[in-house]
């Protein structure tokens, strides 16, 4: 544990010395990106994901924190590291908050191709689509984040359409949370870039359509493009 510590500690701000009195979020988000940098530039993220399977749940939420950031400045590692398995194992968990975050994680390791090719691999869609029924509002936006990169290809496009993914996503076009709302909306269009996709969302355009006056004006955008993408005629 306190090796492990120790590497996500180097995300700390004070790790670099005392921030000069600026504490907006954009110095907060440079100090973890340089601290997320050092720890893939020192190889470190496979000994992270291995100590994610067996250290305590207060660590593993820190753990896949700090992976959050390390997979925005690259994902190779946790790839190698078989990554998209242990994340996979950890949408099971009874915390809210590991489910939540092991969802991201995912969403943040299927940006580049072979992430994506991994979630299909690893039959990840399935599991994910299940967790869009979540009780927990950051469980299903997570989820439905990750679907959106996962569906980008072909193959995920149908894991998606067998692991009946539709009927879910149209549930949350009307969750309360404008987030879950609009990463739903945002798979839905994915999808609709599917032929069984488009078919079976064809039949739900008033229910889309009613989203146009949605208090988010993100959400209101997405609906937008997702109409335009349903409706389509080669």
């Amino acid at each position: 544990m306190g090796k492990v510590l120790s590497i996500i500690g180097i995300l700390d701000p004070r790790t670099f010395g005392e921030q000069s009195g600026d504490n907006s979020i954009l110095s907060t988000n440079h100090w973890f990106q340089t601290g997320a940098a050092a720890i893939v530039n020192n190889g470190l993220v496979p000994l992270l994901i291995e100590k994610l399977i067996s250290e305590l749940d207060e660590i593993q939420e820190l753990i896949l924190k700090t992976l959050h950031y390390c997979l925005l400045v690259d994902t190779k590692q946790a790839l190698d590291a078989s990554g998209v398995s242990v994340f996979k194992s950890k949408l099971f968990h009874s915390s809210d908050a590991i489910r939540s975050l092991a969802a991201q994680a995912l969403m943040n390791i299927s940006a580049p191709l072979e992430g994506k090719e991994k979630m299909c691999e690893e039959d990840v869609i399935l599991v994910l689509v299940d967790l869009l029924s979540d009780p927990n509002p950051n469980v299903r936006g997570a989820a439905a984040g990750a679907l959106m990169f996962a569906t980008i290809t072909t193959q995920g496009k149908y894991k998606a359409l067998e692991a009946d993914i539709i009927p879910p996503l149209l549930i949350l076009v009307n969750d309360p949370v404008s987030k879950v709302r609009l990463n739903a909306i945002k798979t839905i269009t994915t999808m609709s870039e599917a032929p069984a996709g488009r078919r079976a969302l064809l039949d739900h355009l008033p229910l889309f359509k009613s989203k146009a006056q949605d208090p988010s004006e993100a959400v209101r955008k997405a609906i937008k493009i997702a109409i335009e993408v349903i409706t389509w005629k080669p």
